[in-house]
């Protein structure tokens, strides 16, 4: 063996300058790309290439530099050669004066352009990260070379722990920010449904993911992905996932899992997750309470989420939650007071109004009884008019109380009122129903601006509204009682009436859950009966069948506008 032999004095200034060129590094791709550039000027080498490894030691990211194509086509092969990786000491260089076609994964005899090579581990503290490959240098690699890119190897080591030292500091900062923004949100009182959207959205920025999915439980102790946010989005909302999956494993234990490829992964058993490469799952837990699952997913080929990824996201997902759970429990003590302030009005009505009727009620019979017995006029005249004047005090003290309820929230526009009655309604049904709402095939956004609610308060008059909020109420309430649905969705389309047809404006309300099924002797529930009734009293039509493909239910209640 051939001693290891000193840096050349001539090219001792060169690779100092790279050494502190390559110190000045905080981004890990300007690191490796500067490396595989400047190794072989230092060398004389043709080409260089340097492959980064994932958590298994497979291939992850490739850089290449210099040299011609067919050469740079056979550097390629060192991605995929686990021959050639597997010979290259943890700590030491290897050189090979001349190159087997099968050790890059050619086939015997094929037309080698790689003639020999230089190969270096790149190490970031304990752990093989890297390693570089240099290649056809006139007369072969000696220990000087061998030297010189152990060198440039090592400062490389440096600076990449460095790099992701910074860049691990930069997300931690960003998750932090996201969280914050997720806390101020809840509990300045954003509705839980864009809360939700707003987590998924933020966590997949943060994390670089592709798409970022949400996993709460449902119905029968089931996880179901409600919010979806990125690549494949649409194909992920409803998902199940199984009983004994990953997800319950990470809800029911509290600790977070990284999974290096689903499409790769031998028991997924959720078919719509195959697209997707690296994975995170994150619990959303707080005080010992399960929330749900926050899911991270990058696209095949993106490289791995790590043990860093892994923690900044358990505490943004921990923060998320907290944040729910303080949520949920202002809007707990906002139905509290509210049921407090219906209480007050019962009370109200029961002494003053019902009283009062109840007073009036007994001088009319003792008017009555009056007038059988021959009493005077005057006498009948005096009663009758005390009876009229307690009436015209209960109208007022009945017309004092409901202002007092339209100022509760019945004069809010209709499509606040609408997203009301969905929030409220995620308590009986275990999860968040979906909402839409359409004015002429138009979908409002989740948060209408004050131009779409006008528009929508415009075409529905004061009292269809009431019944328009009665209906949503009762389809919803229906599901969380009957249905043991996963999944309940509500249209409310408004179409405007108008020339040149003189077609009559209507609206439309649609109720569908992919449950049970409508249930036997549907005729007799008085709920749907209610909903029947409200339809024939405005000129409207409803119907009760099941949804579609004969899974589930669908109420569907439709009046005129006008």
């Amino acid at each position: 063996m051939e001693p290891m032999g000193a840096i050349p004095t001539n090219a001792e200034p060169e690779l100092l300058a790279a050494v502190v060129s390559l110190s000045r590094r905080l981004d890990l791709a300007a690191v490796l790309a500067e490396l595989v550039q400047v190794a072989p000027e230092l060398t004389g080498a043709a080409a260089a290439a340097v492959n980064v490894l994932d958590g298994r030691g497979i291939d992850e990211r490739f850089y290449t530099y210099g040299g011609d194509s067919p050469l740079l086509a056979q550097v390629g092969q060192f991605r995929r050669a686990m021959t050639l990786m597997a010979r290259v000491p943890t700590h030491e260089p290897l050189i090979l004066d001349e190159l087997p076609a099968a050790l890059i994964g050619l086939p015997p005899g094929a037309d080698m352009a790689v003639e020999n090579l230089l190969a270096v581990p790149v190490r970031v503290r304990h752990t093989v990260f890297a390693h570089v490959y240099l290649v056809n240098k006139d007369g072969g690699f000696g220990r000087a070379d061998a030297e010189i890119v152990t060198t440039l190897a090592t400062a490389a080591g440096v600076m990449i722990e460095n790099a992701q030292l910074y860049q691990a500091s930069k997300r931690r900062e960003s998750w932090l920010a996201a969280g914050q923004g997720i806390t101020t949100m809840l509990l300045s009182g954003a509705e839980e449904d864009e809360a939700l959207t707003v987590i998924a959205s933020q966590a997949r920025a943060v994390a670089g993911a592709a798409t970022a999915a949400l996993i709460l439980p449902s119905v029968g102790d089931r996880l179901v992905i409600e919010i979806a946010e990125g690549v494949g989005a649409d194909l992920l909302v409803g998902t199940r996932m199984p009983l004994d999956g990953r997800s319950h494993t990470v809800l029911t234990e509290g600790i977070g899992m990284i999974v290096d490829s689903l499409a790769s992964a031998y028991t997924l058993r959720v078919p719509q997750l195959r697209q997707y490469g690296p994975a995170l799952y994150a619990p959303m837990r707080t005080s010992g309470r399960a929330v749900g699952v926050m899911l991270l997913l990058r696209q095949k080929g993106s490289a791995s989420f790590d043990q860093a990824d892994l923690t900044t996201a358990e505490s943004f997902a921990s923060q998320a939650a907290l944040a729910l759970v303080l949520a949920e429990a202002r809007h707990t003590a906002d139905l509290s007071a509210l049921v407090s302030e219906r209480e007050r009005i019962a009370r109200d009505l029961h002494d003053l109004a019902i009283q009062q009727l109840f007073a009036t009620g007994m001088r009319l019979e003792s008017a009555r009884q009056a007038a059988a017995a021959g009493v005077e006029p005057e006498g009948l005249v005096k009663t009758l008019t005390s009876a009229l004047d307690s009436i015209d005090s209960t109208v007022r003290e009945i017309r004092a109380i409901v202002s007092h309820l339209r100022g509760a929230g019945l004069d809010e526009p209709i499509a606040e009122r609408l997203r009301h009655e969905a929030s409220a309604a995620r308590a009986l049904l275990g999860f968040a129903p979906s909402l839409v709402l359409l004015i002429d095939g138009r979908a409002l956004a989740s948060s209408p601006d004050d131009e779409d609610s006008a528009a929508a308060d415009r075409l529905v008059p004061p009292a269809l509204a009431d019944d328009l909020v009665a209906v949503v109420r009762e389809g919803l309430s229906n599901a969380g009682r009957h249905a043991k649905a996963a999944s309940v969705s509500v249209a409310v389309a408004l179409t405007s009436p108008g020339p040149p047809q003189r077609l009559s404006g209507q609206v439309t309300v649609v109720v569908e859950d992919d449950g049970v099924g409508l249930p036997t002797g549907l005729a007799r529930q008085s709920g749907l009966a209610n909903l029947a009734d409200r339809a024939l009293a405005r000129g409207g039509a409803f119907t009760a069948a099941p949804g579609r493909g004969g899974r589930g239910a669908r109420l569907e209640w439709t009046a005129p506008l006008d």
